[in-house]
């Protein structure tokens, strides 16, 4: 089975929870469920530095990504205070956002990473929505782009995942693999991490 490759792209400054669904939902599938996805994560930057302050090195720099060797784009958020959005609305970062819709390949943000969608101009007609607490600050900053918010936790338009805030990532790790393999493999990787069915104490 050809791998289905994700680039896990981070700002500095991304949220570290926002980050780890992605590489722990797609590298549980990788090791227990049908095994076809792969994550690579990446960055402007050697050392990326997370909002609560430790340091990852990502294994590919964004001047090296080929669009066309990636299935699907991740895109977790962070915090302006952290300076996420440096990295976030440079021109690199949001190239690499047009370069995905425009081969039509799946994208899925979590919170705030709806923003750079929105900025790079491919939500724009679109539904979205992204951090809608803090008297809905992000989501009229995600409106003003073009992008027709919806106040949902997470929306769906197309090729296109984003989401409300921190509590919806795991919602969008497993939308995303079940946009890349099936329903019913998500369901099972779900099962095996114990999300599905509800856990229950059988004591």
């Amino acid at each position: 089975m050809k791998a289905k490759k994700v680039l896990l792209l981070l700002s500095n400054g991304f949220e570290s929870y926002e980050a780890s669904v992605f590489t722990d939902v797609l590298g549980w599938n990788k090791l227990e469920g049908d095994g076809s996805t792969e994550v690579i994560t990446c960055g402007l930057r050697k050392e990326l530095k997370c909002t609560w302050n430790f340091t990852i090195i990502p294994e590919i720099q964004l001047s090296e990504v080929d669009v066309t060797m990636f299935d699907s784009l991740a895109i977790p958020g962070g915090f302006e205070e952290a300076g996420f959005y440096v990295d976030a609305f440079s021109e690199e970062f949001l190239s690499v956002i047009r370069k995905f819709d425009q081969e039509k390949k799946i994208i899925a943000s979590v919170c705030v990473g709806a923003l750079p969608l929105g900025k790079s101009g491919v939500l724009k007609g679109r539904k979205g929505t992204t951090y809608h607490l803090n008297n809905g600050l992000r989501q009229q900053q995600l409106a003003n782009f073009g992008v027709q918010v919806m106040n949902q936790p997470i929306v769906v338009d197309r090729n296109i995942i984003t989401s409300s805030c921190p509590s919806t990532a795991l919602g969008v790790a497993f939308t995303l693999l079940e946009m890349l393999t099936s329903a019913d493999n998500c369901r099972s990787v779900k099962n095996l991490m114990g999300f599905y069915p509800p856990y229950s104490n059988t004591n």
